[in-house]
């Protein structure tokens, strides 16, 4: 990977960018893709959207979501202690016991997801998963007239979790899903751009709040209509013990990105993906969505009679815990994948057989 590439990808891993309040991560996005663009524009809502040859067609849209789970206070009790609500879908199994990093007015109050120690817990508590109003954090504070000196009802809170690499080129953060896809989309523009690829219209996304309800997609699918569209987030990796792959599919890290078949994803758009993938010999997995996605391309589909899109897993294992891991090839791979589809790529028709 390109050292600048590389860079710009840890900048976003440890820059905070909770579901509703991804501003300063966008501002690491845009500062990086806005040399590769022709136009860069953010919406009212703060969704992302870099474009390279404004009057080329078809227009392709490359999108990631910026947005990782987080917490939201909602309570503070007269011991100073804070109740939170999960944003997004955070495991209440794994909170426990956790440092985290409360954002109040431009500042980082540090606290911890109090735990009963196990030599005080009954039995049978022992293996239950915690409710979240049950969990509450400690930021040291004596009552909640200190608390409120510090944070308010309303703030935001991460896992506090540092960027670091495992053997392999494996890298774990919080916070992979889906910056990873954000990662990926800009990486498609910046390919096309020193490629000089010149047919197509590429629109490079950054969207809001996908883990709330897809609502960045719903909006960007509405205002850009773009003819194509591609949506990289992440999928399960289940390269580890406990994973059932008679449900879940056989996917490793490092073996490419997952192409999604059924439900959302169009099945021109799919075979053309595939049949690029063996003329370059781009190495891809396969995997499935029945029913949907989970993904932006739930919402991006759908948008002004239908877009055809395609949804492009990033392996990823632990997904939605403060340890989520990833192969630094799969990234590669993938933006080069839908960039070789960018060059290749002369119409809409192509992929519709008409």
């Amino acid at each position: 990977m390109k050292k600048e590439s590389f860079e710009f990808l840890l900048s976003l891993l440890k820059t905070p960018s909770p579901s509703g309040y991804e501003t300063a991560c966008q501002k690491v996005w845009i500062d990086y893709v806005k040399r590769y663009a022709h136009q860069v524009k953010v919406d009212a809502y703060g969704n992302a959207i870099a474009s390279l040859n404004l009057e080329g067609k078809p227009k392709i849209l490359v999108n990631g979501h910026i947005d990782e789970i987080a917490f939201q206070i909602q309570y503070i009790d007269e011991s100073g202690f804070l109740y939170f609500s999960p944003i997004g879908g955070p495991d209440p199994k794994l909170a426990r016991g956790r440092k985290v990093n409360i954002f109040h007015e431009g500042k980082s109050v540090p606290g911890v997801i109090g735990t009963l120690a196990i030599h005080m817990q009954e039995k049978e508590e022992q293996e239950k998963t915690p409710k979240w109003n049950e969990l509450f954090i400690d930021i040291g504070a004596s009552t909640k007239q200190e608390a409120l000196e510090h944070i308010q009802v309303g703030d935001l809170a991460l896992y506090d979790s540092e960027v670091f690499c495992l053997l392999n080129d494996i890298w774990v953060s919080r916070g992979c899903d889906d910056k990873v896809g954000a990662f990926t989309a800009a990486e498609v523009l910046r390919i096309c751009s020193e490629e000089n690829i010149s047919g197509p219209c590429i629109i490079a996304a950054s969207t809001i709040q996908e883990e709330n309800g897809l609502y960045g997609a719903s909006m960007i699918g509405y205002s850009v209509y773009p003819d194509i569209a591609f949506v990289f987030d992440v999928g399960h990796a289940t390269d580890i013990p406990i994973a059932e792959k008679k449900k879940f599919g056989d996917i490793h890290l490092g073996k490419g990105p997952i192409l999604s078949h059924g439900s959302v994803n169009h099945p021109g758009l799919v075979s053309y993906l595939n049949k690029i993938a063996h003329k370059l010999s781009i190495n891809h997995q396969h995997g499935i969505d029945p029913r949907r996605s989970g993904t932006d391309a739930d919402a991006l589909f759908i948008q002004r009679g239908g877009i055809p899109t395609c949804s492009i897993g990033i392996p990823n294992r632990y997904m939605h815990s403060p340890v989520e891991a990833f192969h630094l090839r799969d990234l590669e791979t993938a933006a080069l994948w839908i960039a070789s589809f960018c060059k290749e790529i002369k119409s809409k028709e192509e992929i519709l057989g008409l």
